[in-house]
């Protein structure tokens, strides 16, 4: 099993920024794509960035210059800096590790974006 524990949310204003943070343990070997999705109110859950365990990252067009993903492989961690934030951008960002031993979620840490 893999336990995931999201941290960094807030209120912020429009044209802010934040770094999430994404603290992983129990059967880490296993992982190999981890990334970010955000749920809006009333929306769907939606991929905002991943990463693999070799580095490579793909966004959703509309983060693509604003947000950065990065993993600290000996560290168990990631993160997502995310800068020039919109209102958009609101919502409850959930951590996800893809593992040999299946698809596991954080719980979120919500991110408010004043206009």
């Amino acid at each position: 099993q893999v336990q995931l524990v999201e941290s960094g949310g807030g209120l912020v204003e429009a044209g802010g920024s934040l770094t999430l943070s994404c603290a992983a343990s129990g059967i880490i070997g296993s992982i190999n794509v981890m990334g970010w999705y955000r749920q809006a109110p009333g929306k769907q859950r939606d991929l905002v960035a991943t990463i693999t365990k070799g580095g490579s990252t793909n966004y959703a067009d509309s983060v693509k210059g604003r947000f950065t993903i990065s993993r600290d492989n000996a560290n168990h961690m990631m993160y997502l800096q995310m800068n020039s934030l919109k209102p958009e951008d609101t919502g409850v960002y959930y951590c996800n590790a893809v593992s040999s031993l299946g698809n596991f979620w954080g719980r979120g840490t919500l991110v408010t974006v004043s206009p």
